[in-house]
């Protein structure tokens, strides 16, 4: 089996059928008994117009990550569920204010996640997601504070995002977060260049990002693309996701390859698996077939997603050995 590294994946975007069965009792929530049906509601259907309509999916899953105990064993089980597609290291994102409908804190949802992090032997770390909206200020800070205090080089919480509707809640619009995380030393990745366009890449570059969520749509600004090149920001591109988002309307025009091409940190991630029905050997089959991809970019793939990750040197060349073991 090859290897496989995913930064770009959402905790509650990977609740499969099986998860979501694992978890049904424990959030005290009635599934669909047909699985069919249960995963129809689970996915993004082929009717989705765009990020704000895909972002309606996240509904049912949340619903069952709404205790410590759904927390923790999602965690767990959606990493014992991409160790077997090969992926030998990931990067989970959540927003912990997501999940605090019934009362529960922020801190204790973090905590939860921690445990089921620890529960699996794949090596995972967390990053915290701050959110797009009216009058999220508060919890948005909440979440830059808690992830100083849980901070790791590796094990752990490693960074903080943003994600959400960017093309209604511009990136220029979380300044203040994100000049709170710089001050504290978080290591940044801002989702842009999704619903919006290059300018909101060029936002996260100011904010401190050192990571791109998508990126897809820089090229609308050459000079962007040379500046993304000369920092070597990674680009976490996910193929099926901006597609189905309509980030790019013709996929025959997705510019992963020409990134590549240009020596621009680009990597392919799976975003929200379940949501999608993906994975990430789906993703890189996908975009073998469509674009040619070779045996020599794949490893420059992988190469990029190590060198970009939120992690230690040592866990690093851990990753290339296992690379050149397995992929």
């Amino acid at each position: 089996m090859k290897a496989y590294i995913d930064l770009h994946l959402h905790l509650d975007g990977a609740i499969t059928v099986e998860i979501a069965r694992k978890l049904e009792e424990k959030a005290g929530i009635i599934l669909p008994e047909e699985d069919t049906e249960l995963e129809q509601k689970l996915s993004v259907s082929e009717t989705c117009e765009n990020l704000n309509d895909f972002l309606k999916c996240f509904e049912l899953p949340l619903s069952l990550l709404q205790t410590e105990e759904t927390v923790e064993e999602a965690v767990y089980q959606v990493q014992e569920n991409i160790k077997k597609d090969g992926i030998v290291y990931a990067e989970i994102r959540f927003a912990p204010q997501l999940h605090c409908r019934n009362g529960l804190s922020q801190k204790q949802i973090i905590e939860a996640s921690l445990r089921g992090l620890h529960k699996s032997d794949l090596p995972c770390n967390l990053i915290l997601c701050c959110m797009r909206g009216q009058d999220v200020k508060a919890q948005n800070m909440e979440t830059i504070r808690l992830a100083k205090k849980y901070l790791v080089k590796d094990g752990g919480v490693v960074a903080i995002d943003l994600a959400g509707a960017e093309g209604l809640f511009p990136t220029a619009d979380y300044k203040e977060e994100f000049e709170e995380a710089q001050r504290l030393g978080i290591p940044v990745t801002i989702h842009a260049g999704e619903a919006d366009g290059a300018e909101s890449v060029k936002t996260a570059l100011e904010f401190g990002a050192v990571r791109i969520g998508h990126g897809v749509r820089s090229f609308e600004d050459p000079g962007l693309l040379q500046e993304l090149k000369r920092r070597q920001t990674c680009l976490e591109m996910c193929p099926t996701s901006n597609r189905q988002t309509k980030a790019i309307e013709n996929m025959e025009q997705y510019p992963l390859t020409d990134y590549l091409k240009m020596g621009i940190c680009v990597t392919i991630n799976t975003d929200d698996m379940a949501i999608s029905r993906t994975t990430i050997q789906k993703e890189f089959s996908y975009v073998e077939k469509m674009y040619g991809l070779t045996e020599e970019q794949k490893e420059r793939l992988f190469l990029n997603a190590v060198q970009s990750a939120f992690t230690t040197d040592e866990r690093k060349k851990q990753l290339i050995n296992e690379y050149a073991v397995r992929g």
